[in-house]
């Protein structure tokens, strides 16, 4: 069943229709932690009401996390579940989750218990004293070296080339609003990253430090390759600096042709020059050539994330659900 292709009108549910505060967890390789996390959150959630809702997204996880799923929302219906067809991606997870369910203020974590669920106590007591978004900051703890190495390299990047405030310290953890969930709903472009988007839309946001753990169980799926791979398609879509970029070297390069043939042509003209630097003039061949090739290289992917734009496929596709009204996204 496909959602979320684009945003239909719906009427608006009543304040007696929705839950006070929904927790919105992607659900990938850690089919061993869904009880613990569930349990965890259930007791701090009932310290605030309850009204809530646990909505588990099973982003085609190779662990057969649904069953689990579903067993867990028959025994409390407050647990939901939606079973993607395909593994789409952490961000397109977190997507969909937020189109099927409605609250006043909607959590967002991961499910590897990195991230506290007591501390939603704290983001939702910090919220509700009058700000939009509550980001959770991550301590020093729960990062290897290299992770906190390229985590300030991608972000350093994306300050310069899209002019957005990105922060390693911050992950998806976090607690917003409906009025900015539904802002969220309206941003439906094919690359997704979460923190960039809620950036972008410029909502009140404080912030909060919280502790990140290590993981205690299994590993991240984020490898380097994943992770240089959504550092490019982030750039690329929050940014036209790269294309000003190699504009930029391409008219530098070309001026630095200019000036060197006319200094070739003066000292022939003055001094003669014999026939020789073939050599030279092969490798500069090389060179230019493989910058046209990079040039071209950049102009080609902003054309593929172009074209996958125009292709207005859906953001993802939904197979199951658990404890949740299929016609009942809550798209705005």
């Amino acid at each position: 069943m496909t959602q979320a292709v684009d945003c239909p009108d719906q009427a608006k549910a009543s304040r007696d229709d929705i839950d006070e505060i929904a927790v919105i967890l992607p659900v990938y390789m850690c089919k061993s932690l869904l009880r613990e996390v569930c349990d965890r959150l259930a007791a701090t959630l009932s310290r605030i009401t309850d009204r809530y809702s646990i909505v588990l997204v099973d982003d085609a996880s190779p662990d057969h996390s649904w069953p689990l799923i579903e067993e867990m929302g028959h025994a409390d219906p407050r647990i939901r579940g939606l079973r993607l067809c395909r593994n789409f991606g952490q961000h397109y997870a977190l997507t969909a989750g937020l189109d099927h369910c409605r609250a006043r203020w909607y959590v967002v974590m991961d499910c590897d218990l990195q991230d506290a669920p007591e501390d939603v106590l704290r983001l939702y007591e910090k919220a509700v004293e009058g700000h939009d978004v509550v980001v959770a900051v991550h301590g020093k703890g729960g990062h290897s070296t290299m992770k906190r190495l390229t985590s300030r390299l991608f972000y350093w990047l994306f300050r310069k080339l899209s002019g957005l405030k990105g922060d390693w310290h911050q992950g998806n953890f976090r607690i917003f609003s409906d009025t900015v969930a539904q802002a969220f709903r309206q941003v439906r472009e094919q690359l997704r990253f979460l923190p960039a988007t809620f950036d972008w839309m410029g909502f009140e946001t404080t912030a909060i430090e919280v502790d990140h753990v290590p993981r205690n169980d299994g590993s991240s799926s984020y490898t380097f390759r994943k992770l240089a791979q959504l550092a490019l398609n982030t750039i690329l879509a929050h940014s036209e600096v790269p294309l000003k970029l190699v504009a930029a070297f391409g008219l530098v390069l070309s001026f630095a042709s200019i000036l060197g043939g006319a200094y070739i042509a003066v000292r022939t003209l003055f001094y003669g020059a014999a026939v020789s630097g073939w050599a030279s003039l092969f490798v500069l061949i090389c060179i230019i050539g493989g910058v046209q090739i990079f040039i071209m290289g950049v102009l080609g992917m902003y054309v593929g994330k172009t074209f996958n734009e125009a292709k207005k496929r859906p953001l993802y596709l939904v197979s199951n659900y658990s404890n949740i009204d299929a016609a009942g996204a809550a798209r705005s």
